[in-house]
């Protein structure tokens, strides 16, 4: 997942307006580590009445809890556990992680393309914790890897609380979806403090709400794919909305002339090839831009787009042309953000 910039350095890190001469107000600004990357919330004029370090111990408890429940990295998170268990009968989990693998699952019949089973194929093509590979795996290595991935091959049953898996092998990574639903679980408690202005980010995933410190639309700046440098593709004005952007341009390896990018095709087992660079997702939920900002990557342009269109998601693709970049938005996009 690509960090979307946050106008820095280009519009007073997304908290003045352009063009607007009004005093700005006091921003209270609030970061931490967490998942294996680092929070940032930032609070427009927050209430004299606030209380700053209790809404911080709230927000790292919160985060806390979540990474507990669905980290795969904390050996003793709820998720490690049942990626460890042979069994295929339905195991009794958390409300919550239960929920978040629903929701992730109805992404992946959306598209077909996103998938929270992918991560052996990930850990395969040396994009997982280990060290890089010098070459692609072996044909018949990826063929044996697919058969133990699959969201088909995952079960909830939410209304008391379980999952299952058809094999024990099936192992369940929720990277692609947890950091922006831990963005959505901070907006709540936010709100729930009666805090209208904010903007969230964690991991480069986006969330903001009522105005920046000049009174106006927040705004963000979409990155322009590039191997090495940040530089802008366009920059949209949003409120009370969230914004996730997926790349294939920073985490990729080259062999024989080939670029072999960490977005893996979870149908095939093999890297995407098409020319699709990046692809950024407006929503009313950071978890569900998350998501689908990845499953369009996976698909690429030509059924990204047409999947985009036919469910009204607001998406934006980046595309690498003989020409230079080209870029496509929806129809959807184009209504939140305006014309691009």
């Amino acid at each position: 997942m690509m960090r979307l910039l946050l106008a820095a350095g280009l519009l007073g890190v997304g908290l003045s307006g352009c063009g607007n001469d009004q005093a700005q107000l006091s921003v209270l600004e609030l970061t931490g580590p967490t998942m294996g990357t680092s929070y940032s919330v930032k609070l427009v004029a927050p209430p004299p009445q606030t209380d700053t370090e209790a809404l911080r111990a709230q927000i790292d408890s919160s985060l806390a809890n979540i990474e507990q429940r669905m980290s795969t990295y904390q050996a003793d998170s709820e998720l490690s556990l049942f990626n460890r268990s042979e069994s295929t009968d339905w195991v009794e989990v958390s409300a919550e992680l239960c929920g978040v693998i629903e929701q992730a699952l109805s992404v992946s019949e959306i598209t077909s393309a996103f998938d929270i089973t992918v991560g052996p194929l990930v850990n395969l093509w040396g994009f997982g914790p280990a060290d890089a590979l010098p070459e692609p795996p072996d044909n018949n290595v990826i063929e044996e890897t697919l058969q133990n991935t699959g969201f088909e091959k995952l079960h909830t049953q939410c209304k008391t609380p379980a999952i299952r898996k058809d094999r024990a092998d099936v192992y369940v990574d929720l990277s692609a979806y947890a950091k922006g639903y831990a963005v959505d679980q901070l907006a709540k408690l936010l709100s729930d403090h009666g805090l209208d202005d904010y903007l969230i980010e964690i991991g480069g995933e986006l969330r903001m709400h009522g105005r920046n410190a000049g009174g106006n639309l927040w705004s963000v700046a979409i990155e322009k794919p590039a191997d090495f440098a940040s530089t802008v593709q366009t920059i949209v004005q949003l409120t009370d909305v969230a914004v996730a952007t997926s790349g294939d341009y920073r985490n990729f390896f080259l062999f024989a002339g080939q670029r072999y990018s960490h977005t893996i095709d979870p149908n095939t087992g093999y890297p995407v090839t098409h020319n699709t660079a990046a692809v950024s997702v407006i929503s009313d939920t950071a978890a569900f831009a998350d998501a689908m900002a990845t499953a369009l990557l996976v698909l690429g342009v030509d059924e990204g787009l047409a999947v985009a269109e036919r469910e009204g998601i607001a998406a934006y693709f980046m595309l690498r042309t003989d020409a230079g970049m080209e870029a496509y938005a929806t129809e959807a996009f184009a209504e939140v953000a305006g014309p691009q």
